[in-house]
């Protein structure tokens, strides 16, 4: 992969660590493209500057079954200071917001490999906890994982964490498919 966020994450040791093996795949998230619909301006436009989130690359594995669900994807990002609430600290309502689309990425990730029949997913709920601040500017890594599915539902698990595995949020939150598109 030949982009400006792979060459930054890959610049940086404890990321580049997660980008090894034959089954992985490390891409830019969907959410980072602009699309004429307007569709995920808010990460592809509005927050991609380097005072917001300058930087995002996701890594999943494939699984050994073709038929098998990726069961996680990793979100790797870099915070700038314009996502400050308070001094040096990242506002806590962007880091749900960074957490929902990092856990929304599994959906059409499985989907675009026909694991996830198509049809548009929208989040449901999503509880978040808080245990300490994230600080700006930083890389965070966000871990999301599919609990469990049934039917039109997904169940997701998430966390936002640091260089060494100290984890700053964890959430949960449900997806669930819209019988009919927007």
């Amino acid at each position: 992969m030949d982009t400006p966020d792979h060459a930054h994450f890959a610049a940086i040791p404890w990321c580049a660590r997660h980008f090894g093996g034959d089954r992985v795949t490390v891409e830019v998230p969907f959410n980072r493209t602009i699309k004429a619909s307007g569709e995920d301006n808010l990460f592809a436009d509005t927050l991609n500057s380097a005072q917001g989130i300058s930087h995002m690359l996701q890594v999943y594995e494939e699984p050994l079954s073709p038929t098998d669900r990726i069961e996680e994807v990793k979100t790797f990002a870099t915070l700038g200071s314009g996502l400050n609430g308070y001094a040096s600290v990242c506002h806590g309502g962007l880091l749900m917001t960074i957490l929902d689309e990092a856990m929304g990425q599994i959906v059409p990730v499985n989907q675009e490999k026909g694991r996830i029949p198509p049809g548009t997913h929208m989040t449901a709920y999503l509880n978040m906890r808080f245990f300490k601040p994230v600080p700006t500017p930083s890389t965070i890594l966000v871990r999301a994982r599919l609990a469990k599915s049934e039917g039109r539902k997904t169940f997701l698990e998430g966390t936002i964490e640091d260089e060494n595995g100290v984890v700053y949020g964890r959430a949960e939150s449900l997806f669930v498919q819209l019988r009919s598109s927007l």
